[in-house]
């Protein structure tokens, strides 16, 4: 493992609601210091349905939506309709409810075969994203989950070659189901400006303590080498996913 990060910094809420409204101020103050688009890479899973609930109540006038542009860091390779889809699930709750144009939502083509949905998709963030001095595309903010496996985007941990894979996007499989998926690699996530682990609930407790304080054990775990070459990291986490055994 690295040495641990001096870009780390680490927000607490005592439940998934309070941590989510973190995160959301958190936006709009990272919005009011830049101009222009702003590019956010949106997360599946359950505690991101909190956040999108609220943007969508509380937060639609205190965003400018008209800069907002939006990708995913993963995808499953579902149609856009399915249940399983998150950008289907992205849309209807906030993007549907929210002023944005169409040419400012941009999800994965889940039409194509995955190889070439992957590099689809790798050429759109390239064309529409700013790159950094690696050539890499630089996202304002990506947002990140955590799996009970330690899993991040879908970057799990039979496929930790990923996580230094020189291509823009590649094709995941899940470990159990064997459904295929389009995610981000490794250099990519670290290139973005300011990256965001939301992550909640006492499940992930051991796990978000192994990283946090660099245990051995933490090497198995994908999300343990998200750690931004220029940007900053924050994880957002209740109190419950926080735990007893997490340094404070």
């Amino acid at each position: 493992m690295a040495d641990s990060n001096s870009n780390l910094h680490i927000v607490i809420g005592d439940r998934p609601a309070e941590v989510c409204k973190k995160l959301a101020d958190f936006i709009v103050d990272d919005m009011a210091e830049k101009t222009g688009p702003y590019h956010i890479a949106w997360s599946g899973g359950s505690t991101p349905k909190v956040l999108f609930r609220l943007l969508t109540e509380d937060y639609k006038d205190k965003i400018d939506w008209s800069r907002v542009h939006s990708y995913w860091g993963d995808e499953r390779m579902v149609p856009p309709d399915h249940e399983e889809s998150n950008f289907r699930m992205c849309r209807e709750l906030l993007l549907d409810q929210v002023p944005v144009g169409d040419d400012q939502i941009h999800p994965v083509a889940t039409e194509l075969v995955p190889d070439v949905a992957a590099s689809a998709y790798s050429e759109m963030l390239l064309e529409n994203l700013p790159a950094n001095e690696d050539g890499l595309p630089v996202l304002d903010l990506n947002i990140l989950g955590m799996g009970d496996d330690g899993h991040t985007a879908s970057i799990f941990p039979h496929q930790m070659d990923l996580l230094t894979d020189k291509r823009i996007c590649a094709v995941a499989t899940h470990p159990e189901s064997g459904q295929k998926r389009v995610t981000i690699t490794g250099p990519v996530i670290n290139a973005s400006a300011k990256i965001i682990f939301l992550v909640t609930g006492q499940r992930k407790a051991e796990k978000v303590a192994q990283i946090l304080d660099s245990k051995k054990a933490a090497d198995e775990l994908p999300a343990a080498y998200v750690k931004p070459n220029r940007g900053e990291l924050y994880w957002f986490l209740d109190e419950a996913a926080y735990g007893d055994t997490t340094p404070r």
